[in-house]
């Protein structure tokens, strides 16, 4: 059934704004292996789920800590990335909405630390890094992404 003006320009800005506060484990692999400046991820899960793995170089502030500890942790005008354990859990879309209220720009990184360790990427825990074969279900087995 074809679409009114209408109801694509709706789609359009819906889809534009969801890529504007979110971001998946590809595109934030790639800007990390870039160095990308100004931009910074954010663990926001416990203690224990940090020891157990986290993304390199990721800065550890569990939600409950943000608005005490994000402006000592965190310079303004910093692109902050926000993830949890992965799509079951809303920990990232918390941690993204405090990071909001202190007027940081935020993204929501899409599957979580499951899905990054899911797609073969690099983790860290305080044995050193660590990682796992791609799981063909979330990437291509021998390709570097989806190409999506």
């Amino acid at each position: 059934m074809p679409t009114t003006a209408i109801e694509n320009t709706a789609a359009v800005a819906h889809f534009a704004e969801r890529l504007r506060f979110e971001t998946d484990v590809s595109d934030v692999h790639a800007a990390l292996e870039a160095r990308t400046p100004g931009y910074v991820v954010v663990d926001s899960r416990g203690a224990q789920a940090w020891a157990q793995g986290h993304l390199p170089g990721a800065v550890h502030l569990p939600t409950a800590q943000i608005a005490a500890d994000a402006a000592a942790a965190i310079q303004p005008g910093t692109l902050v990335v926000t993830y949890c354990w992965g799509p079951g859990c809303n920990g990232a879309t918390r941690a993204a909405l405090e990071f909001a209220k202190l007027g940081y720009q935020v993204q929501e990184m899409l599957g979580g630390y499951e899905y990054w360790v899911r797609e073969g990427f690099t983790f860290e825990t305080a044995a050193g890094t660590d990682r796992r074969p791609a799981d063909e279900l979330t990437a291509p087995r021998w390709a570097v992404s989806c190409d999506c």
